[in-house]
């Protein structure tokens, strides 16, 4: 998955509207207008459509974990220049403030299955002998399972 399809996945799973989007980048103290959101949001087919950096979607990530969440006290965090799909699926797992069991229950919306032994995996330092990378199926699955969640009147899941 590319960041721009995270992003529109979001945006569409919360209805967060432009003006929405661009608070949610406030929140991580980094200034975005309107018009790069929606260029950002836009097809990757329109002449417009420009990419948005894996530094863009850390600091998107880390204004939603403070939108949602509450901002921590003291320094807040810097946002990774590399991101990978571990890095994301802990920072939307942070952001919605959920368990093992939480995201196991929202996986298991999208008819995916996975074992808490199997999802703590990911959660892991990349050092650790039991670190698992993060395939895109198992992100895509998890975004479905919080799309069908937080919008169960949605029958049809979000395309890109």
């Amino acid at each position: 998955m590319n960041n721009n399809d995270i992003l529109r996945r979001i945006r569409y799973t919360f209805d967060f509207k432009d003006p929405q989007m661009v608070e949610i980048f406030a929140a991580a103290d980094h200034t975005v207008n309107q018009e790069q959101v929606v260029n950002w949001l836009r097809k990757d087919d329109d002449a417009a459509f420009v990419k948005a950096t894996d530094t863009e979607l850390a600091i998107f990530l880390n204004g939603l974990i403070n939108t949602k969440r509450g901002r921590r006290e003291g320094e807040q965090p810097v946002p990774e220049k590399r991101l990978n799909n571990n890095m994301i699926f802990m920072k939307l797992r942070i952001a919605l403030d959920m368990k093992a069991e939480d995201v196991l229950a929202v996986l298991e919306l999208a008819n995916f299955r996975l074992s808490k032994h199997e999802l703590s995996a990911f959660f892991r330092k990349p050092e650790n002998k039991h670190y698992r990378e993060c395939k895109d199926q198992i992100l895509r699955n998890f975004l479905m399972g919080v799309q069908l969640q937080q919008r169960p009147e949605c029958t049809e899941a979000y395309q890109d």
